[in-house]
């Protein structure tokens, strides 16, 4: 694939180029027998990261912004294991994106100290949304993020009630309908606009007190 300016335009299931080590299908594509192919119609765009050339395809209707490392992201926890989560990123700042990024917590990342002692399923669970620092890339698929400052963690967070729960300390939420208590690593300061479009039948935000 030419690494000129020129801007190409494809469709999906269109060629891109080989696939190979120094090769990879990004956002907007897939890789199958060998070969990159579009999965969207856009601009294909070639971006070099740690000797990798990543092959993307960015639609002609979203906009070019990519999560940086220090940038404070919105992200959704999507599966939660011992020693990492998996999460995606929904918005950088107060921008709501028009597509996700794929993301991983590690375990030494939630917290600034006792960081041997952090437990990822008492910290955060499936469904969660966070507030996180993107760090310094290391992987080229996936950005790494940190919850490790008292302004970062779990905002929301729904009870088995399908409600919304209530943060009563830096550790632990509870539902307000049967008062259960979950623990959590809670964000210190709630946002005023946290895009509730990406909390699926939930209701409108309540924005809790923590004293």
């Amino acid at each position: 694939m030419s690494s000129t300016n020129e801007r190409i335009i494809c469709v999906p299931g269109q060629v891109l180029c080989a696939s190979s080590n120094d090769h990879v299908a990004g956002q907007g594509t897939f890789e199958r027998m060998g070969y990159i192919y579009a999965s969207l119609a856009g601009v294909v765009k070639v971006e070099k990261k740690l000797e990798i050339n990543i092959v993307q395809v960015q639609s002609l209707k979203e906009q070019s912004t990519v999560p940086s490392p220090g940038d404070i992201v919105t992200a959704r926890v999507l599966i939660v294991k011992s020693r990492q989560c998996m999460c995606e990123i929904k918005c950088i700042g107060d921008i709501t994106l028009t597509r996700p990024f794929r993301a991983v917590l590690r375990q030494e990342d939630v917290r600034a100290t006792e960081k041997d002692r952090v437990k990822m399923y008492e910290s955060f669970a499936p469904g969660d949304i966070i507030l996180a620092r993107v760090l310094p890339i290391m992987d080229v698929h996936t950005y790494q993020l940190s919850t490790a400052e008292n302004e970062l963690g779990v905002v929301i967070s729904n009870s088995e009630a399908g409600v919304p729960m209530v943060p009563i300390s830096w550790t632990e939420m509870q539902c307000p309908v049967n008062f259960t208590k979950k623990l959590r690593k809670v964000a210190k300061v709630i946002p005023e606009n946290i895009d509730m479009d990406m909390e699926d039948n939930t209701e409108t935000e309540k924005k809790p007190n923590i004293s």
